[in-house]
């Protein structure tokens, strides 16, 4: 139910009699016309834009196309009033039995209530995470792990056929340091004195995997040069990297369907296949780039390359994938790698970077554009950094991992599901503060609390009703008549309700789950408005002195809950049913 699509259809099918009529033009595109909650909610319910934008291509006065689609939206039984404003606007005014309908929508549908079939089943690849299998999870990577997470839950709530996917970056020089970092803490074991050199991974994280390393292979590789260890060693290192990835991962509450390793792209073709595939399209040539402004990256070089002709699909310039001596550039393998995505049959395709990643979005996105002919969109988002604070001042907590806070240290500070719902209080692309003791704090500032609380709020009213011995499940509430409920703070919350299934689209529409998060602090605060309400006014209290009173009331305060319960799902998050 998306009352808001339902009214929408009301405002089309009416612009179509407008056109049958010669009231309108025909071949108007209405594309544009949006149904949706007006600036300020004095005006109405709801508003559409319907007159405004399609008074230029009709040629008429919007007011004009406003007063006519008024008189025929006045036919439907489920608008009680509608008014235009200003140059055209057209607000509108709903019978108050509609907010019931939300309500017992939302009881018959429970969870499922706001769930949309947008997606079509469309195929989508998330990849987020990726960090470097060369230590465990960094504050940083925690945003980019519960974004991506809450990105691919979202999208699959609306209707997407969605893949988690991590690609582990083990192709390249960073796994030889660790394989040398790791030899440096076995020989530890073996007693030595070692000296981490500067590149090297220093971290306490590393003392068990050398061990383990010695428990495997005994003294065989003690004094022996790297020719000898460093591929087994490699190898070791990054299993056991990636297990300690997996669970951090875990944690966190993140579980990924695939992980990809880079280094299965070398030697097995798939990046000669991904270029060849280039190179057919004429996107590929031996050229000489001009040295670039500012910063000179690692893969430029002032000599003849093998260049992809990125320009041609929206990029500044053209990127280099194989140096003069025929080495790769990293770019090579990233463009194989999304060649391998194209070929799975994704239909979309979702990158999230971090912030340091900004310079590789065209340059992927033309990649992509290029494999797939167009066929394949690619929105990359980067996450921004994470600054940590205890009560207003920089934190810094000690550091296992030698050179960085871990995401394990910020989940057993405060718990997984703080952690998760805080990274989600601001937009991905936007610097995030985290406070450790801020979002422990049981206040309305604290996001975290304020919405947890009003559904332990309605968990504690539906336990005091159940102990009356009432039948509160929600089979009998969905049946209730709900015609008393028209306190303005009963529709205030009923309308709040009903913009969820909208809410659900646009989040997923626009990749931004932390739009999910803002909507339920909202709704909250509509909850808790309503709560407070009933300390004054007695007949407001979602428990009365009989069941027949109560029973209305308790099932707008579980529609909420149904609502709070999905979101938090969402943004995967436990509902908590009581506060301690």
């Amino acid at each position: 139910m998306n009352l808001f699509s339902d009214i929408r259809a009301v405002v089309i099918a009416s612009l179509d009699a407008m056109v049958a009529e010669g009231v309108l033009p025909e071949g108007l595109d209405f594309a544009n016309v949006a149904v949706e909650p007006p600036r300020d909610a004095a005006h109405g319910d709801m508003a559409t834009n319907a007159a405004m934008v399609l008074a230029k291509p009709a040629k008429k006065n919007p007011r004009e196309i406003a007063e006519a689609l008024a008189g025929k939206l006045m036919v439907d039984a489920r608008v009680a009033l509608a008014e235009v404003a200003g140059p055209g606007f057209l607000n509108l005014r709903l019978e108050t039995g509609v907010w019931a309908g939300v309500v017992q929508g939302a009881l018959e549908s429970g969870t499922a209530f706001g769930r949309s079939d947008m997606g079509a089943g469309r195929k989508v690849n998330v990849e987020y995470v990726s960090a470097n299998p060369t230590g465990p999870l960094h504050v940083g990577h925690t945003r980019g792990a519960v974004f991506g997470d809450a990105l691919a839950s979202l999208l699959d709530y609306a209707g997407y056929d969605v893949t988690r996917e991590y690609y582990i970056n083990d192709g390249g020089a960073q796994v030889d340091v660790l394989a040398r970092s790791v030899y440096l803490r076995y020989l530890e074991a073996h007693g030595q004195d070692v000296a981490f050199e500067d590149g090297t991974y220093p971290g306490d994280y590393l003392v068990a995997v050398g061990e383990a390393l010695k428990a495997k292979v005994g003294d065989a590789f003690v004094g022996k040069g790297e020719d000898v260890w460093l591929e087994d060693v490699r190898e070791f290192s990054t299993d056991a990297m990636m297990e300690l990835i997996r669970a951090d991962l875990a944690s966190l509450g993140v579980e990924m369907d695939v992980f990809y390793s880079e280094k299965s792209l070398y030697g097995t073709g798939q990046i000669e296949a991904a270029i060849a595939d280039l190179k057919g399209k004429d996107l590929i040539y031996r050229g000489t780039l001009e040295p670039p402004k500012g910063k000179v990256p690692e893969d430029w070089e002032p000599r003849e390359q093998i260049l992809f002709r990125s320009t041609a699909h929206g990029d500044d310039v053209d990127r280099p994938i194989q140096k003069s001596d025929g080495a790769w550039t990293y770019f090579a393998p990233d463009i194989a790698y999304h060649y391998d995505k194209v070929q799975r049959g994704f239909d979309e395709l979702i990158d999230v970077f971090g912030a340091d990643h900004g310079g590789y979005v065209k340059r992927m996105k033309a990649a992509v554009s290029a494999l797939s002919d167009g066929r394949v969109p690619l929105d990359i988002k980067l996450t921004q950094l994470v600054r940590l604070f205890k009560n207003g001042e920089p934190f810094k907590m000690s550091k296992r991992a030698g050179t960085f806070v871990t995401l394990r240290d910020v989940v057993d500070l405060v718990g997984a599901d703080v952690t998760r719902f805080v990274m989600l209080t601001r937009k991905q692309d936007a610097p995030l503060d985290f406070d450790f003791a801020k979002v422990l704090e049981q206040s309305k500032d604290n996001p975290v609390f304020y919405v947890q609380y009003a559904h332990a709020r309605v968990c504690s009213v539906l336990r005091k009703a159940q102990a009356e011995g009432w039948n509160t499940s929600d089979a009998v509430l969905a049946k209730v008549d709900l015609s008393g409920n028209t306190h303005e703070a009963e529709l205030k919350l009923a309308t709040k309700l009903a913009e969820w299934p909208r809410l659900v689209e646009i989040a997923a529409r626009t990749n931004e789950p932390h739009r999910i998060a803002f909507y339920l602090y909202e709704l909250a605060g509509e909850l808790h408005a309503l709560w407070n309400r009933g300390n004054d006014v007695p007949e407001l209290r979602f428990l009365q002195d009989s069941e027949s009173a109560s029973l209305p009331k308790i099932a707008l305060a579980r529609a909420t809950a149904i609502v709070i319960s999905a979101g938090l799902g969402i943004l995967g998050v436990a509902p908590a049913e009581e506060m301690r």
